[in-house]
């Protein structure tokens, strides 16, 4: 168990100075990637599980602009009963935004903004 906490720091500390420069999805995925990867392989699987999440992260992560369009634009809250969360598919009913010169759209649910692929999934929350 030691060796896993060990393994463990060691993994978030090797992406500390990632987090100066990279985008939030590389930090948030190495972070998950090293502890899923602790849990199901040790010392190795944090290792291993932090370099995959860092790279899936940073795959999915939209760009700053992105981020900062869906801020400054404004558009109305809409209700919805449901969970919406990242990786869920909105349903058709939801509207979504499209960001200019973007993949990405956006929309505003029970007054939280979402950015959302061209598949209508939920790839991050703007807070």
């Amino acid at each position: 168990m030691r060796i896993s906490a060990i393994a463990l720091a060691v993994a978030l500390g090797a992406a500390a100075p990632v987090a100066a420069v990279a985008q939030e999805g590389t930090v948030s995925g190495a972070a998950g990637g090293a502890v899923t990867g602790a849990v199901v392989g040790g010392p190795v699987g944090a290792v291993v599980g932090g370099v995959a999440g860092a790279a899936i992260g940073t795959a999915v992560a939209p760009p700053r602009e992105v981020r900062e369009y869906v801020v400054r634009d404004t558009r109305p809250s809409v209700r919805y009963r449901g969970e919406v969360e990242v990786g869920s598919t909105l349903p058709a009913d939801v509207e979504v935004y499209q960001v200019p010169d973007s993949d990405y759209s956006y929309t505003v649910v029970n007054d939280r903004r979402y950015i959302v692929s061209s598949k209508r999934k939920v790839v991050e929350v703007v807070e």
